[in-house]
């Protein structure tokens, strides 16, 4: 997997990655909600085969029902947005993770639906079995760290609707929108590349701002 090392030595280089990254936090996040995600890498017994956790939601939800994401949703009062994100990937996927699990954080993103996403970067080492909430996950996946390597990838794309351009990643299962791409290119970036690389200038799909 290109730019990318094994197991313990994976996971020690991407907390020394995160360790020296200057994440941007938003103190005054105006109208927007606060929201995390978990992005959940899980670690292969097998080189090169590391992974990170994708949800699809279900057609049912309200808002972006059907849409690709990552375990996550809004911080409840009192939680620290790693706190949410354990929270979220353990009721959407089934997963159990513990703070020391927590490798570090990524910049906040807003979204066109109102939110600040803060994404959170979460280990899981050996076997996991996911349990997808229906009410929440329509499926889960687990793609190959390798997969945001693809020299197809991002696909940066400009729209009328907007002055700046969407970006969207190919993956085996869809190509997945911002801000979902955008969060994970940017995990790509820092984590696994050590490039201190921003995404928040990056746009939605016009189907994404409700």
């Amino acid at each position: 997997m290109t730019g990318v090392v094994f197991d313990d030595a994976l996971r020690t280089s991407i907390v020394d990655r995160l360790r020296r990254f200057e994440v941007r936090r938003r103190l005054d996040p105006g109208s927007l909600r606060h929201a995390a995600v978990a992005v959940t890498v899980v670690a292969s017994e097998t080189p090169g085969e590391a992974a990170f956790l994708l949800t699809r939601r279900t057609p049912k939800l309200r808002a972006h029902g059907g849409q690709w994401a990552l375990p996550g949703g809004r911080v409840d009062p009192g939680e620290t947005i790693e706190q949410t994100a354990l929270r979220e990937l353990h009721e959407e996927l089934g997963v159990r993770a513990a703070e020391d699990d927590v490798l570090g954080t990524l910049d906040d993103y807003p979204t066109r639906s109102g939110y600040l996403i803060a994404p959170v970067v979460i280990w899981l080492r050996g076997s996991i079995d996911l349990t997808p909430n229906p009410g929440e996950v329509a499926a889960a996946y687990r793609i190959r760290c390798g997969e945001l390597f693809r020299p197809d990838s991002p696909e940066i794309v400009a729209i009328e609707e907007s002055d700046r351009p969407i970006i969207r990643l190919p993956l085996p299962v869809a190509t997945v929108n911002a801000p979902t791409a955008a969060i994970l290119y940017q995990f790509k970036e820092v984590a696994l590349a050590g490039r201190a690389t921003r995404v928040d200038h990056y746009e939605q799909p016009v189907f994404a701002w409700r």
